[in-house]
């Protein structure tokens, strides 16, 4: 009987162990900078930044900045801002800039996945 409860114990506790230990996902937003020809742009810089909604609005919590790729890709990783049983991440504006052009966009960070957006630069 004590071989039994402690058996069913072990069991109960293994299988809540396995359960409860889900690792996160990436959470990856990525930006295609393109120029009015459709064409990638390499070496943009691509700023991405939350604003906020509400007076006084409150220093931005989310700013990040890089550039782009040959292939005109600019990737942000966002592990760090999000949790796991978080709804959502954050919906950002986007600002590309090369050779004095540039162009504008917003992007709908979603956890776990990854987002893609294009911007033109003109």
């Amino acid at each position: 009987m004590k071989k039994t409860v402690l058996l069913a114990l072990f069991a109960v506790l293994a299988v809540g162990t396995m359960v409860g230990c889900r690792k996160k996902k990436d959470t990856i937003a990525i930006i295609h900078v393109r120029d009015a020809s459709n064409q990638p742009v390499a070496n943009a810089m691509v700023v991405l930044y939350g604003q906020s909604t509400v007076t006084p609005s409150p220093a931005v919590v989310l700013y990040d900045t890089t550039y782009s790729n040959s292939s005109g890709d600019a990737e942000f990783n966002f592990n760090d801002v999000y949790q796991l049983g978080q709804a959502g991440v954050a919906v950002l504006n986007i600002d590309a800039k090369k050779d004095g052009k540039g162009g504008q966009g917003i992007i709908k960070v979603e956890e776990e996945t990854t987002s893609e957006e294009t911007v033109f630069i003109q």
